[in-house]
């Protein structure tokens, strides 16, 4: 605590001082400013100002001194002190009753006492009292220097700062991921990556504060259950932010009591120091997942042409290629519905899309270190690439168990998000691991446009479907089932009505009216007429099993090429 009422009371120079309203008050109420105002006040008094007074302009005019009083009160000031004796003689009890209302201290002076006095006394005690929190929060400054000099982690300094706050302290990264905590951390920390996924933390709309201190501006408040959580950027010169510094307070701490000029000096000087300690640490990591991004890249793109410079490159990142590894490709399908669905900052969507992906990988990495295996994964273009470590004796039953693994985690963690995995072949050789990745990436194409978003499919299933596409890249095939599909698809623009899943489905029920007329909800003769529409626009026969093979495949083979 600062500067109190009380001790301003206390000086020598105002021995003939009396407290008419807040005597109670006087031990609580700091004191960081002092002048001499007269009316009017307008925005000229700041909040713990202690405020001299003649009440000139007031006279005799209780209305003109209670409408001052109340505009002192407004601003949020300490106290007030009225000089007696030459404007006004005595304070009108309507104003001390104001003063008591509005937890305001009114104190009585004598005329004689020159305000230039008291206000060089009280810039003397202000002068002491700064000195001291100055050399308090250096001190703190100091200290945290020498823990980032001598390498210290990031949970010792949560530690020191604990102790320097003596409130729980967090620290993430830019995404909200927990980084380091200090002791006796709240339960509810449990909770925290939940929360990240959320958007709740970090919090990304400021805070208004009407300070004009440029660090309390930059403080932003969130409540969760029964605590007020303060939260910093750690922000590098260039601007861009590295993490967050939060306190965890209690929900009923008054905030403009909590930050005193030492706790927001110490709150400086962390987030000063934290940054340091991100960004050297950021510089490692960022050059090691160039490495590992790199390296899956140039291996599913064949890059390698022998076993001993993968090999060598592969000892430099960490990873084992003399163990039998399947490709596995992801696609996130929904990340920007769900982040337009929550309404967040424009701005923010490539951070927010950074995190889920960060999440994701974790996941990955969660299951395969559960099931005992390798993996290596990169994000390149949208699409998550996954070696993963199989058993030879069981590869299906190896990547299953993997992926249901992954699904179970993420619908736990992310269960909104929809993700479209293809599954390649083991393939043996340095390249391999290209072709899985090529194996991976046809399944996945084959998946989307077959089944749509949300499905797996195994390359080892898709050989009826490669037939397919292969076919349609056939340019005479593409000719025949452009002429045959076209008039069905224009069909549907003009009137939108899909006779294309009209046809597949009778496909599909062999040819039975009544089953396919069910499962498309239409009466009997209008599923006939869409049937003679089709024999109308292709010039095909629905009871000509060559028209009806020629108009099944056609359909089969376009909705592979789309």
């Amino acid at each position: 605590m600062g500067l109190l009422v009380n001790d301003i009371l206390q000086l020598e120079i105002m021995k003939d001082a009396m407290v008419v309203a807040g005597e109670d008050l006087v031990q609580e109420k700091e004191v960081q400013w002092v002048s001499a105002m007269e009316m009017p006040v307008e925005s000229f008094v700041r909040k713990n100002e202690f405020v001299l007074t003649t009440a000139i302009g007031c006279g005799q005019n209780v209305k003109e001194f209670e409408k001052f009083v109340q505009d002192v009160i407004d601003s949020e000031a300490s106290a007030l002190a009225v000089a007696l004796g030459r404007h006004i003689f005595e304070i009108p009890n309507e104003v001390i009753e104001k003063a008591h209302q509005n937890h305001l201290i009114l104190i009585e002076l004598p005329w004689e006492l020159r305000f230039s006095d008291i206000i060089e006394e009280v810039m003397l005690q202000l002068n002491d009292v700064n000195y001291k929190e100055s050399r308090r929060s250096e001190k703190v400054q100091q200290e945290l220097l020498n823990l980032i000099l001598t390498e210290t982690g990031l949970t010792c300094i949560s530690n020191y700062l604990y102790g320097c706050i003596e409130y729980p302290i967090v620290i993430t990264d830019q995404i909200g991921t927990i980084q380091a905590q200090s002791k006796d951390a709240p339960n509810f920390l449990e909770y925290w990556r939940g929360y990240a996924v959320k958007g709740v933390l970090p919090q990304r709309k400021p805070t208004l504060r009407s300070s004009h201190d440029p660090m309390i501006q930059k403080i932003q408040s969130i409540y969760i259950d029964e605590y007020c959580i303060l939260q910093l950027p750690v922000i590098q010169v260039s601007g861009n932010t590295l993490g967050y510094l939060f306190v965890i307070l209690p929900s009923e701490v008054l905030l403009d009591q909590f930050l005193t000029q030492y706790i927001v000096n110490v709150l400086e000087h962390a987030v000063t120091t934290i940054a340091l300690w991100f960004s050297r640490k950021n510089a490692v990591e960022e050059a090691k997942s160039i490495l590992h991004d790199s390296f899956v890249k140039e291996l599913t793109s064949g890059e390698f042409t022998s076993w001993d410079s993968a090999n060598s490159r592969a000892e430099i990142v960490g990873y084992n290629l003399n163990l039998p590894y399947i490709c596995l490709i992801g696609v996130p399908e929904n990340l920007k519905k769900l982040f337009q669905k929550n309404n967040w900052d424009e701005m923010a969507y490539q951070q927010w899309v950074d995190s889920m992906i960060h999440y994701i990988k974790e996941e990955i990495y969660y299951a395969a270190q559960s099931l005992n295996k390798e993996v290596m994964i990169t994000y390149q273009q949208e699409k998550l690439i996954v070696m993963i470590e199989i058993s030879l004796e069981n590869k299906k039953e190896s990547v299953t168990n993997f992926l249901d693994l992954v699904d179970r985690r993420l619908r736990s963690l992310l269960p909104k998000v929809v993700i479209s995995w293809g599954i390649g072949n083991y393939n043996e050789g340095v390249l391999g691991f290209k072709e899985s990745y090529q194996n991976a990436l046809t399944a996945l194409n084959i998946s989307r446009n077959k089944k749509g978003i949300g499905n797996r499919v195994m390359y080892e299933n898709t050989r009826i479907d490669r037939i397919l596409l292969t076919l349609f890249q056939n340019q005479e095939m593409k000719e025949i089932i452009t002429a045959t599909v076209e008039p069905l698809v224009e069909y549907n623009k003009q009137r939108n009505l899909d006779l294309i899943d009209t046809i597949s489905t009778y496909n599909h029920y062999q040819g039975n009216v009544s089953k396919t007329a069910k499962a498309l909800f239409l009466h009997r003769q209008s599923l006939l007429y869409r049937l003679r529409k089709i024999e109308e626009l292709t010039g095909l026969s629905l009871v000509d099993p060559d028209d009806l093979f020629l108009l099944d495949l056609s359909i089969k083979t376009w909705k592979m090429g789309q």
